[in-house]
């Protein structure tokens, strides 16, 4: 039985097999020259072909790892101090580990230097001895703060207003001036543009808007331009404007005809009222070749040339509708009826009630115009004012409701008109009967008109008794 254990473990291992412990052994041990030659004869000798494949690929490995031992070994003594110790490590570190916080290079190339000196690379604060000055802090960085820098102050930035922007944007400002007459609003809005060198077109725009509308607009405009003047205009931009307007009047004059004249009188306005120079006029003697602009500075040459009695300039446009006190249109109803009593001319009277824009008012003239009658003699100025109210009450210019309010005035005031005019009432009755045959008033106000009866006594010695 002790033969056969030894017989088995001196025998030759089978196929595909070897033992563990050998192998292992040989993995520990160094290989020489002479146990390579032995390993070689006995692959030539007794390993089958598996064995042999296995013992080749160990071969292999061991010398790819003999390759590497040898080429550190080598790279290790060049870096290597004379002191034995790797420059850069951490004292505290394994032996043979290098710092990885190093900035030196790992490729084994260069002079071993940090890059740029030290001053390259993100959180360094430069190369050594480089002194640094102090910088003014910027306002429009996006890093300023304002609580550890002082105060800030902050400027808006206004664009300036584009030539071809600038009509659409000054039209609705004029638009809205036309219906409140308010201007300091109009300069408050034009304080919040930036108009630039373009401001004086301004002025030249309003007086072409005023053109087209009523004369209560050109009065509005006359008032805006005195009380710009000064504060954001001066009166080298309101000269510029006006001499724009006179190079524009070719084309002005196809929407209205009378631009020329009222261009003339917009001139001599503004120079009474300080808005433009004295010596304005002056500029364009001899020098002017356009007809229509002479007739525009002919015009502003008369009516600077009058006398104070004769004209006033601040009146140049005539009334500006409700914007003029009661007093002054009262005047100018007067002056109206009077006028027409004079001349007879029933389409003049309606010119002359239509500028005076007060609709609101016209019981005023149909009241003044009841009054004359009662207050004249003779039949004439019945008829005539007959004549105008039916004219007025035709053409719509006298409503229903301001032809009743201007007759019950009367009516309420005819015991005070009696006082001066003793045939007030009979008078009236006359005259009411007669408007309601001509269909100017209607009738109820006609039954409305009041008759004073007369009282009659019987006879002196009755003691005042009333006869039936």
């Amino acid at each position: 039985m002790a033969a056969e254990v030894e017989t088995w473990s001196t025998a030759a291992p089978a196929d595909g097999m070897f033992s563990f412990d050998a192998n292992l052994a040989e993995a520990s041990q160094p290989y020489s020259d002479d146990e390579d030659a032995l390993n070689e004869v006995e692959v030539n000798g007794n390993w089958t072909p598996q064995e042999k494949a296995l013992h080749e690929a160990r071969l292999k490995a061991k010398a790819k790892r003999r390759l590497r031992k040898s080429s550190s070994r080598n790279s290790a003594s060049e870096s290597f101090s004379e002191s034995g110790d790797v420059p850069g490590g951490d004292p505290h570190s394994p032996k043979g580990k290098v710092n990885t916080n190093d900035r030196k290079s790992r490729a084994g190339k260069g002079r071993g230097l940090p890059k740029k000196g030290g001053a390259g690379g993100k959180g360094v604060w430069g190369a050594a001895g480089m002194v640094y000055e102090d910088e003014e802090p910027d306002a429009r960085d996006p890093n300023y703060d304002e609580s550890s820098q002082g105060d800030t102050v902050y400027a808006t930035v206004v664009p300036e207003v584009d030539e071809k922007e600038l009509e659409k944007m000054v039209n609705p400002i004029v638009q809205e001036y036309f219906e409140h007459g308010d201007t300091k609003e109009v300069e408050m809005l034009l304080k919040e543009l930036n108009l630039g060198p373009h401001k004086y077109e301004f002025s030249s725009l309003a007086v072409s808007l005023s053109l087209e509308g009523k004369a209560s607009h050109r009065e509005l405009t006359s008032r805006l331009l005195s009380d710009l003047s000064g504060k954001l205009m001066s009166q080298s931009d309101m000269a510029r404007a006006f001499d724009k307007m006179l190079k524009e009047l070719p084309d002005l004059i196809l929407d209205t005809p009378e631009a020329p004249q009222m261009l003339g009188q917009f001139i001599a306005r503004a120079i009474a009222d300080h808005v433009l120079p004295m010596s304005f006029l002056d500029c364009y003697k001899g020098k002017v070749d356009c007809e229509h602009a002479r007739v525009a500075l002919d015009r502003a040459a008369v009516l600077l040339t009058m006398k104070r009695e004769m004209v006033r300039l601040d009146n140049v446009w005539g009334v500006g509708g409700g914007l003029r006190p009661v007093k002054h249109l009262v005047k100018e109803m007067n002056l109206l009826l009077k006028e027409y009593l004079v001349s007879g001319d029933v389409s003049e009277a309606e010119r002359c009630l239509r500028d005076l824009e007060v609709p609101h008012f016209h019981h005023e003239l149909v009241y003044e115009a009841v009054v004359m009658v009662l207050e004249s003699t003779g039949d004439t100025a019945s008829h005539m004012m007959i004549k105008l109210l039916q004219s007025f009450w035709k053409t719509g210019l006298i409503t229903v409701d301001q032809m009743n309010r201007g007759f019950q005035r009367v009516y309420d005031e005819l015991p005070e008109i009696s006082l001066d005019v003793p045939h007030a009432h009979s008078i009236m009755e006359t005259f009411v009967d007669l408007c309601y045959q001509e269909s100017i008033i209607t009738k109820q106000l006609r039954d409305a008109c009041p008759s004073r009866g007369r009282k009659r006594f019987v006879s002196e010695g009755d003691g005042g008794m009333i006869k039936n």
